[in-house]
């Protein structure tokens, strides 16, 4: 797994805020107080369906880019995400159903499934890999947790609690450790830390700009910055999301990904 990928669970469901409530709880995570706020950062973007428009940048050594996109999600199972923009990749799609996942290219009419050997691939030039849009691991059912020591107050947002992860044995995860800060504020994450087996930091995500968003408070900007090219990052902001739309099952199809 390329060290600058992001897991589904923990970037990808804010571009496609795909899964429903919450399974029964596994490993040892016991005490309610942390279940309860592991739970929120697990469920914070999502819904039975969602829909919404949000704008992904990414920065490289060599370029940056911008797009704008429309996303859309049913149960934990189904997401279809469309860019708007730029012109030259208006209407470039991809359907994820299950453990699948196909691109469609409108310059050449061409629907692609992706094969094994790909999905280590960068998507769209991001930070993220196809493999990455598979994944599905929730802290409350893949991972031992505890409060640690509360973190000191270093903005306007107050002190944290500070809740670290270690995976269950055979977790289907590829993290050593996640370390989360949640504000005691509002309840909010405001920073993650992912560490390899190792215990190196392999990328930090931040949780920025709580709005209104729907009918929930949120961070309308979520970025991610890989520890080894700290000048790079990819960000996702969102312009809009609704959460529990009706959607119809034929959206999710491949007869859909060409509209």
């Amino acid at each position: 797994m390329n060290k600058n990928s992001v897991s589904w669970a923990c970037c990808v469901v804010f571009l496609v805020s795909s899964i429903v409530t919450a399974p029964p709880l596994a490993g040892e995570t016991t005490d309610p107080e942390v279940v309860a706020l592991l739970e929120r950062v697990d469920d914070l973007f999502r819904g039975d369906s969602s829909e919404g428009r949000m704008t992904m940048r990414v920065k490289t050594k060599r370029w940056e880019r911008e797009m704008v996109m429309n996303v859309w999600s049913q149960g934990t199972e189904r997401s279809l995400v469309r860019i708007e923009s730029p012109p030259k990749e208006k209407g470039v799609a991809t359907l994820r159903v299950e453990n699948s996942i196909w691109n469609y290219l409108p310059k050449v009419d061409r629907t692609i499934k992706i094969p094994a050997s790909m999905m280590g691939a960068s998507w769209m030039g991001s930070h993220l890999t196809n493999d990455d849009l598979v994944q599905s691991s929730r802290y409350t059912d893949d991972y031992s947790c505890e409060l640690g020591e509360d973190v000191p107050a270093s903005d306007d947002d107050g002190p944290r609690w500070l809740i670290t992860c270690a995976p269950d044995e055979d977790a289907p995860v590829i993290w050593g450790q996640v370390e989360i800060e949640i504000s005691k504020s509002d309840t909010l994450p405001r920073t993650t830390r992912f560490f390899d087996d190792d215990g190196e930091l392999v990328r930090t995500m931040s949780y920025l700009d709580v709005k209104s968003l729907g009918s929930r408070r949120l961070p309308t900007r979520v970025l991610m910055v890989p520890a080894d090219e700290p000048n790079e990052f990819t960000e996702m902001i969102y312009d809009d999301l609704k959460l529990d739309v009706e959607l119809s099952e034929r959206l999710f199809t491949l007869q859909s990904l060409k509209r």
